[in-house]
């Protein structure tokens, strides 16, 4: 059968590497998506923050959240592109990670059972697709022989816990109760 990839110009086209079979563009899809869903959540929590303006830890999430944005397009273009990810980076969002725990260490031992106001779902959200992101560098380094840079699955690492541990922090700032989750598969 002949290959999917219509004669087309520009304008049919949303994505130059869309019929492409590399997994590499289903990832530059993924972390696109990223960046989007960290845009929707600085929205939410702009929002948020209207009913908390004195709280100093939401105002430096809504900060922290604005720095980590344009590095998740940056994330995105690293693979096919010159790497943007550096080790400053990696430092700053690791070194902002351990100031949230610090925050919500006293919230959460465990599993939780996802809730909480908005943009606790949408950043939920996010911690699930930096996980994909990671998964998706592991087969295009091992299955598909593309040089990933070390620095990205670090750095993708990261901001998943990054982002779970901002939804802890909004949680406990507005009261929400997580439901602790107890595993019948694991003990």
């Amino acid at each position: 059968m002949k290959k999917l990839r219509p004669k087309s110009n520009i304008d049919d086209l949303c994505y130059p590497y869309i019929y492409e079979d590399s997994l590499l563009c289903d990832y530059e899809i993924l972390t696109d998506d990223l960046t989007r869903m960290v845009g929707w959540a600085i929205n939410d929590l702009a929002i948020l923050r209207e009913n908390y303006l004195e709280n100093e830890e939401l105002k430096n999430l809504e900060n922290q959240l604005n720095w980590i944005l344009p590095l998740c397009f940056h994330l995105n273009g690293s693979i096919r592109g010159k790497l943007a990810i550096s080790e400053k980076d990696h430092l700053q969002l690791l070194e902002n990670y351990r100031n949230l725990k610090v925050l919500t260490e006293s919230s959460i031992s465990g599993f939780v059972l996802p809730g909480g106001e908005s943009p606790v779902g949408i950043l939920n959200k996010c911690s699930s697709i930096s996980k994909k992101a990671i998964r998706l560098m592991v087969k295009i380094h091992n299955e598909e022989q593309k040089e990933v840079p070390e620095i990205l699955p670090k750095f993708a690492n990261v901001l998943c816990n990054y982002f779970f541990t901002a939804t802890i922090l909004i949680n406990k700032i507005t009261g929400f109760k997580e439901t602790p989750f107890i595993s019948k598969s694991y003990k």
